[in-house]
């Protein structure tokens, strides 16, 4: 019971950490951070569809989609995570009434910390949804670092996020993927060390 109560904590608060970089660093810019992010970024642009609707709706599909490979555990655990994330989004939305910085300084600062926060779920065997979910899978079948998965799954919907928005967009989000998933891998590759230096130890 505890072990749950733990993963849940530790889970809700990077799914939550994530939530808070969309909201402050990246969306005010329109800055998608991945494949759904892109998807949010477009429909709220074009539609004024809220973020955390179409991040939810989404990744909840995919879930669906994607249970047979995750797993009942994963897909309950992603879930929760992309409720988190979502309710994050819903709550923190209406107080932000623009960018709090100039776009290079919030590109730098959301970028680090939605990769730190995307990292921590990775750690744990869980994924904040969307693109994620196929990235996990990819890395579990081949034994490869999520994130370098994670960058060319996302970039052909960036593309299209950029051409409708701001071919800027493009740019900035190439740079967030690249901070953000050099982020995540630093972390993924932190654990796996750890556990080998265990195993050593063991042995």
């Amino acid at each position: 019971m505890m072990s749950i109560l733990y993963k849940s904590i530790v889970l809700g608060i990077a799914a939550a950490i994530q939530g808070l970089a969309m909201t402050f660093f990246l969306f005010p810019h329109f800055i998608p951070s991945g494949g759904a992010a892109s998807l949010a970024v477009l429909l709220n642009y074009v539609l004024d569809t809220p973020y955390s609707v179409t991040l939810w709706v989404l990744n909840a599909s995919l879930l669906l989609a994607a249970a047979k490979w995750l797993g009942k555990s994963s897909v309950f655990w992603t879930l929760f995570c992309v409720s988190v994330t979502s309710i994050t989004i819903d709550f923190l939305t209406p107080f932000v009434t623009g960018p709090l910085n100039p776009v290079l300084l919030d590109l730098l600062l959301g970028a680090v910390v939605f990769g730190v926060g995307v990292g921590i779920l990775f750690r744990m065997g869980a994924s904040s949804g969307g693109m994620d979910i196929l990235a996990l899978i990819i890395s579990k079948a081949r034994g490869c670092a999520p994130g370098r998965t994670l960058f060319y799954i996302n970039g052909s919907l960036l593309l299209l996020t950029g051409i409708v928005v701001d071919w800027k967009v493009i740019v900035y989000a190439v740079i967030c993927q690249m901070i953000g998933t050099r982020i995540i891998d630093v972390i993924y590759r932190l654990e796996l060390r750890l556990k080998m230096t265990e195993n050593h130890k063991v042995h």
